[in-house]
């Protein structure tokens, strides 16, 4: 095991959204609510907790009020909610969410396919969302959806990534995110869009967001701290997906990610461990054979 870093990565957990909005099963709300209390349990704080969707479109995240009433007065957490236009974010501040994350996505037919407008209409859409968020005292994310590629359009090049970015840039947010949300994407891709990301706005925190379709998101995401993201997405048991791209399979696993930052000498404040009996529970929970996630059945590994 390599010596320790000076910097520490910060986990965002995201199995209740975007793991359990692309699940068959759908959980009652006081399971959510328990999966949200373990990752807490475990030493997360910034957990996206729900969407505010439509429910015809996004079943899975029905709840989301009901669910942010649960877990909202727990001091531990951080309530992120996700968010496509303004009448989402006007329930989510009504719910009570401490941040918001909204989507644009990077390549046109998602774009399209994912909320029904063009990506620079997601822009303009972000645009009236940032004063009423800010106003409002609540953190804001933009996520650069389909950053590497895209089922319908193909290859995304960083160029067209970058300049959705600057236009996001005209009311920055909090904290910019890049995800690989069909899990297409490779380390080179990586620190290329990232180093980018990084000359347009240097003082900006970035975020990633990597699905392991094609078994390259642990990879994707040590080149991107690696390159200066500071803050990774995963979901417990590596459950979940996009319902909107086809063939678009879970997200990292949050305990395989924790082992592979951990084993690296990154400090992250959460107990892989803990974590893993959480992935299996989720696992069980939503009648899986078997998490995905690889933790929580080979054990940690200890020398002594």
């Amino acid at each position: 095991m390599t010596s320790r870093h000076a910097a520490a990565i910060e986990i965002v957990e995201v199995a209740p959204r975007d793991g359990l909005q692309n699940e068959a099963r759908i959980l009652p709300t006081p399971v959510k609510a328990e999966l949200v209390r373990r990752s807490l349990d475990a030493g997360v704080r910034r957990i996206e907790v729900t969407a505010f969707a439509r429910p015809d479109r996004v079943p899975q995240m029905a709840d989301a009020e009901a669910l942010m009433a649960l877990v909202r007065d727990d001091p531990r957490l951080s309530a992120i909610g996700l968010v496509l236009n303004r009448r989402g974010l006007d329930r989510a501040i009504a719910a009570g969410c401490d941040e918001v994350t909204v989507v644009v996505v990077a390549s046109e037919g998602l774009a399209v396919r994912n909320q029904g407008v063009g990506t620079y209409d997601q822009v303009a859409a972000w645009h009236a969302i940032a004063p009423v968020a800010r106003g409002a005292g609540l953190r804001t994310s933009v996520i650069l959806a389909a950053a590497f590629g895209c089922p319908f359009d193909g290859e995304v090049p960083s160029g067209r990534v970058l300049d959705v970015a600057k236009a996001v840039l005209d009311d920055a947010p909090d904290e910019l995110a890049i995800a690989d949300t069909i899990g297409v994407g490779v380390p080179g891709q990586v620190v290329d869009l990232v180093s980018g990301l990084a000359d347009l706005a240097p003082d900006l925190p970035l975020r990633a967001h990597f699905h392991n379709t094609r078994n390259t998101g642990y990879a994707n995401a040590i080149a991107a701290v690696q390159s200066g993201v500071s803050v990774l997405d995963a979901s417990a048991g590596g459950i979940g997906g996009c319902p909107f791209a086809p063939g678009a399979t879970g997200n990292i696993a949050t305990e395989d990610l924790l082992y592979l930052l951990h084993r690296s000498g990154y400090e992250t404040g959460v107990d892989p461990e803990q974590v893993a009996r959480t992935g299996t529970w989720v696992s069980d929970q939503l009648g899986l054979a078997q998490a995905p996630a690889q933790l929580g059945r080979a054990g940690w590994f200890s020398a002594s």
